[in-house]
């Protein structure tokens, strides 16, 4: 168990060494299938045209460019991540598709202290990443607080399948082939071994969530994906 602060700096380090091969990386592991959870996860969400969203942790920033194709040019989307080598593709990607920043904002900036006032988009999503931060309810509470009454606040994330037998497939791939692939393709120990410690004691998910619910939030539903080695689950910051 990390203490707050020394999390923060090693998932810092572990992601600050493999941005260059995240992206491929995740649909090698994945076997794809993190787009198809992504792109399950857009059709789900309410967002307008010409609406504003905040991508909290957006690492390389798919999830962000998806949100920008939403909103579209009318519309603006953040992406914040404390990782600037991440940020370093997210940016590159950016560049190559010729958005404006009036359409794409990049942030270097804190989950747990988002730097914009209440009620100030539409959506706020965050992506592979909540087991990664220091506090989950701190983190969800923020992204509460930056969305307008009747909005919405969405994660899509890394979960435990619910179906004993699976799990115990699953947790075999997940907590000795991953790490060995990761560390062969990345030629360190580190940065792979990680994915499945952070999943250790975050919580299933029924228990996120209740803590979608401390954080504020009502009309919480979560979604299990691929047999529950991901889900989806969205809030609503109540009205008045």
């Amino acid at each position: 168990m990390y203490a707050k602060e020394s999390k923060a700096q090693h998932v810092h380090f572990v992601f600050s060494q493999i941005a260059k091969r995240y992206d491929a990386m995740n649909s090698l592991l994945s076997f794809w299938q993190h787009k198809l959870w992504r792109r399950f996860a857009m059709r789900q969400l309410r967002l307008p045209r010409g609406g504003r969203a905040i991508d909290v942790a957006c690492g390389t920033g798919d999830w962000t460019l998806a949100l920008a194709r939403a909103v579209g040019p009318e519309g603006q989307v953040v992406g914040l991540d404390f990782c600037r080598e991440m940020l370093d593709v997210a940016r590159e990607k950016v560049q190559r598709l010729g958005l404006s920043n009036d359409t794409v904002r990049l942030v270097e900036g804190d989950a747990m202290r988002l730097p914009f006032g209440d009620d100030e988009f539409d959506t706020a999503t965050i992506g592979f990443a909540l087991r990664n931060v220091p506090d989950i309810l701190t983190v969800l509470r923020e992204m509460t607080r930056v969305v307008k009454p009747g909005g919405q606040v969405v994660s899509l994330e890394l979960s435990k399948p619910e179906s004993r037998w699976f799990r115990s497939v699953y947790y075999l791939y997940f907590y000795r082939v991953v790490p060995l692939i990761g560390s062969l393709a990345v030629g360190r120990k580190e940065p792979y071994a990680w994915l499945p410690e952070s999943l250790t004691d975050f919580p299933d998910r029924r228990q996120l969530e209740e803590v979608f619910r401390q954080a504020g939030l009502k009309d919480v539903r979560s979604y299990p994906l691929t047999g529950g080695v991901a889900a989806l689950h969205i809030g609503i910051k109540a009205e008045g």
